[in-house]
């Protein structure tokens, strides 16, 4: 089962639009999926369930068994302040160091409002999860002027639907 991360805790966020879509995709292609939205964290994780306090919150403990039971990920990652949202760090502070994520494998989708796509995005969290052990899929989409490409909220970009399905195929058989 690949579990999809939606990277914001956004209301009404794009990120779970498009990982929902993704999710879509992956299954027509036979493959199970389940989504992981950051909103269901509870509001006080950071305080209640990190470092001293690792392994104290039960809701926040339930999330994290899903990623450690995890082989391959999806993560949907908007972009915030040239870079990546903090709520994602956070909750990637909080998985076990370093087992969580050692010898796993990811992809990442980029959203941005702006032209980029949330490359610098993608190149932090990258960084990121090579420090941790994980495997990046190469193949990265970045879907720029996100809002723009969208009707009733679903991705209607053939270019960009594209891009998710090719990269959705190269981690099912990454």
């Amino acid at each position: 089962m690949i579990k999809i991360i939606v990277g914001t805790n956004r209301k009404n966020a794009v990120s779970k639009k498009i990982a929902t879509q993704y999710k879509e995709i992956l299954e027509e292609m036979g493959t199970k999926a389940e989504l992981i939205d950051l909103r269901d964290l509870p509001n006080d994780f950071v305080f209640s369930a990190l470092y001293e306090h690792n392994g104290k919150n039960e809701v926040y403990n339930q999330l994290h068994d899903q990623i450690e039971e995890g082989d391959k990920f999806v993560f949907v990652v908007p972009e915030y302040n040239g870079s990546f949202p903090g709520i994602l760090k956070s909750f990637i502070d909080g998985m076990t160091y370093p087992n969580t994520f050692r010898n796993k494998k990811c992809a990442l989708v980029g959203l941005s409002s702006g032209i980029g796509g949330g490359g610098i995005a993608l190149s932090h969290l990258t960084d990121i999860f090579h420090y941790l052990g994980m495997h990046v899929l190469a193949n990265k989409p970045k879907l720029a002027k996100i809002e723009e490409n969208m009707s009733n909220n679903l991705l209607t970009n053939r270019f960009y639907l594209d891009l998710l399905k090719n990269q959705a195929e190269m981690l099912i058989n990454f």
